[in-house]
């Protein structure tokens, strides 16, 4: 490290270019390749998948992406002239836009029942040529627009359907414009000096930038979700910048102990560069661990965030160092750097609130520690009432169209016309003909269903679908219960006695199978990822006691910040005031990821906490004094960094999308959980308690076990060396002033 670092110095402008050529280059690729994004969600092998690859062999026409015209009318019906007559017009206008492949409304033959029983609210299906992946925002934006157009003072007209998404607007950069600028401020405060606070934020939006153009042409090769890049800009602003902080925090350190520029930088990355390094692969660790899962869906997003992560590192140690040099003493305040000059080099000395609260933590271990538990097990309730099911656009803000349309139908329909349910089968011989044209009687009887349509046949006659209408939203517990009803009960008894094989599909059938599917896979995901966790934690620290306490910490954090996602994405408290629209399920890819990505945030704080802790406990043996010494040195830094990342993740509730939202609550929750409730009051109470035992290793593990070190015993030396050399210089000021004690040397 500290030779990658000392290259990256000396050749800072070479650094600072390659990265600019690679940031440049990738963007360039990606905007001239575009973007290939897909929420597949189907896992093959289940009812829900093996219904869509019927539907679409014996249906190609239906493969088109489906959206919804809804228009309503204040006063009169649907059916007067005036109003049929505007609609029609906007429905042929409609029909002849790129893209459109077909338009069919209530004014034509057969349409009847698209008009609602009080008549003032009607409907109608636009087909576009292709799917929702492939549908062009200029295409779905027109549509809308041509719409919007037949609106009047009486006429309410609305658009529902994944390709009007695609319009609608989003907080556009809003998000990570807030989140950069609340960084910069705490950064000034930090440190006092402009050009200090602005070199994290440069290095993570240089490397996050590069990630993002990556993220773009990644999915050019493999699956990536639509929402990976957005996640993959919240998880790198987060980590990059507080990589970053760590770094310069140590780099001024050195300058205030009289290091030039050179040794500084160099000291910071071969040390506190190492624990970048450590904690940024515990993060990749976490999140390929999604790959176990062997779900497409989520291979994209687990290699799009990594793939961010390990840039904001790599940025962290070569381009970080280079803008270090750069920029020379000025990464010092200028009171700071007048200080230097009169005083002469000073031990950083932790006072204040950090060696006052490091000190009450040793005095009241016991009673913090429970208060610590009691917080998280209150915070952790509501995760036992977890829901996952598909958010659907009922859950979208009031203002959006997507939303009046969703409730319009709702109201004028009953709720299940959002999300019907597709039954298809092969049919082979009139045996199973009749059973088909019998099965429609039973499903309009049975419970759950408000209407179910005759079966439609391909032109070859060996496929048949019928649709059926739910009488309960497509998120409703109950839309999943009649799912299950329909495949455990009604539909064998249907099959009874043919060759007929009837599957399940739809919306509410497909984000149940891929939810269930998950949750079977979750306990093996979840110890995969929290195995090779304290795995790394094991061999850095030689201990058994560190790595569990890290694991039940991690677990506590992602409990806790569930909670706060139920309560207000499923309970919906408060939901509608941030414009996160009402409440909903979870969505069932939610909880893989951001175990995966909590479980890798929660080691960054616990690796740099517990770094300094055992460097002292190697140097004293003193327990007590290790615990102190590295809350009091670390706690302000760590406190810092969660405030910053807090606040970026927090601005994404900003970006409009209810998915990016639910990440940018739980993760900003889960490191406000563990940076001031568990890492500096849990953890160090604990300690406290457990003594000499929190670093106690077999011996026979002990000789077994390969000797990795987060900060190697040369640097340890050699800051042991350059602190009596510091002492000696200043110990004539320090007798002088009658500075405040050491709180290395106050005990509890």
């Amino acid at each position: 490290m500290a030779a990658l670092a000392r290259w990256c110095v000396q050749r800072r402008l070479v650094t600072v270019l390659l990265w600019l050529l690679a940031l440049v280059g990738i963007a360039a690729g990606a905007f001239a390749a575009g973007s290939a994004y897909s929420n597949d969600y189907n896992v093959p092998g289940t009812e829900s998948g093996r219904a869509t690859e019927l539907l679409k062999e014996g249906f190609p026409s239906l493969g088109g992406d489906s959206d919804s015209v809804v228009w309503h009318t204040s006063s009169g019906t649907v059916r007067d002239s005036g109003v049929e007559q505007t609609m029609t017009h906007t429905l042929d206008r409609l029909e002849e836009l790129p893209g459109v492949a077909s338009v069919s409304g209530p004014y034509d033959e057969g349409g009847a029942g698209r008009v609602s029983a009080d008549g003032r609210t009607a409907y109608a299906t636009v087909t576009f040529e292709h799917s929702g992946t492939d549908i062009t925002s200029g295409e779905a934006e027109a549509v809308v627009k041509t719409a919007k157009a037949a609106e009047t003072d009486g006429l309410d007209v609305e658009l529902g359907g994944s390709a009007v998404e695609l319009s609608e607007s989003s907080g556009g950069h809003t998000a990570e414009i807030v989140g950069v600028a609340v960084a910069a401020v705490v950064l000034f405060l930090a440190f006092g000096s402009l050009a200090a606070s602005l070199l994290p934020i440069a290095t993570a939006l240089v490397s996050v930038g590069t990630a993002y153009a990556g993220i773009v042409l990644l999915g050019h090769v493999m699956t990536v979700a639509d929402f990976a890049p957005m996640l993959g800009l919240l998880i790198g602003l987060g980590v990059g910048i507080d990589y970053a902080l760590f770094i310069v925090t140590r780099h001024r350190r050195g300058l205030k102990r009289g290091l030039s520029v050179t040794e500084a930088a160099t000291n910071a990355v071969a040390t506190t560069g190492r624990a970048v390094v450590f904690a940024g692969a515990t993060v990749c660790i976490a999140l390929l661990g999604m790959l176990i899962l062997r779900l497409n869906f989520l291979n994209g997003v687990a290699v799009a965030a990594s793939l961010t992560v390990v840039l904001t590192v790599a940025a962290s140690v070569t381009l970080l160092p280079a803008l270090l040099s750069l920029i020379g003493t000025r990464a010092l305040s200028r009171r700071e750097r007048r200080r230097l000059a009169e005083h002469g080099p000073e031990p950083e000395v932790p006072t204040g609130f950090a060696a006052r609260w490091s000190a009450f933590v040793e005095r009241h271990p016991k009673l913090l520690g429970a208060l610590a538990v009691a917080v998280m097990a209150v915070l952790a309730l509501p995760t036992f009432s977890l829901h996952l099911g598909t958010s659907d656009q009922g859950n979208d803000p009031k203002t959006s169209t997507t939303r009046q349309a969703y409730d319009l139908i709702a109201d004028g329909f009953g709720p299940g016309v959002n999300g019907p349910l597709t039954l298809v089968t092969e049919v082979d011989g009139a045996q199973d003909r009749l059973a088909l044209d019998n099965l429609g009687s039973t499903l309009r009887t049975t419970e759950g269903v408000a209407s179910a349509s005759p079966v439609t046949y391909n032109q070859g006659g060996d496929t048949a679908f019928l649709t059926v209408v739910p009488d309960s939203s497509p998120q409703s517990k109950q839309t999943s219960d009649l799912v299950d009803r329909l495949r455990e009960d009604v539909l064998p008894r249907a099959e009874s006695g043919t060759s007929l094989d009837v599957h399940v599909g739809g919306v509410t059938a497909g984000y149940d199978d891929f939810a269930s599917v998950i949750v079977g896979k979750l306990p093996l995901f979840v110890g995969v990822v929290i195995g090779l966790g304290c795995l790394l934690l094991l061999l850095a620290f030689r201990s058994i006691g560190i790595p569990l306490k890290a694991a039940a910490m991690n677990v506590a954090a992602v409990a806790g910040a569930f909670g706060v996602v139920v309560m207000i994405f499923q309970w919906g408290w408060g939901s509608e005031l941030l414009g996160l629209g009402s409440a909903g399920p979870i969505e069932p890819f939610l909880p893989v990821i951001m175990v995966s990505v909590l479980f890798g945030l929660s080691m960054d704080y616990q690796v740099f906490l517990v770094s300094r802790m055992y460097e002292e406990w190697l140097e004293t043996g003193d327990n007590r004094r290790a615990v102190r010494v590295g809350l009091a040195e670390t706690s302000r830094v760590i406190n810092s960094a969660a405030v910053i990342m807090i606040s970026v993740f927090l601005a994404f509730v900003l970006s409009g999308d209810r998915v990016i939202a639910m990440f940018g609550i739980a993760l900003a929750a889960a490191v406000a959980l563990d940076a001031f409730v568990l890492r500096t009051l849990l953890v160090p109470a604990l300690m406290h308690l457990l003594g000499g035992a929190n670093w106690w290793l077999p011996k026979w593990l002990d000789r077994i076990l390969p000797r990795i070190s987060i900060e190697p015993p040369e640097c340890r030396a050699a800051h042991e060396r350059l602190a009596a050399v510091t002492d000696a210089e200043v110990a004539d000021v320090l007798a002088e002033e009658e500075r405040q004690r050491d709180v290395r040397d106050t005990t509890g």
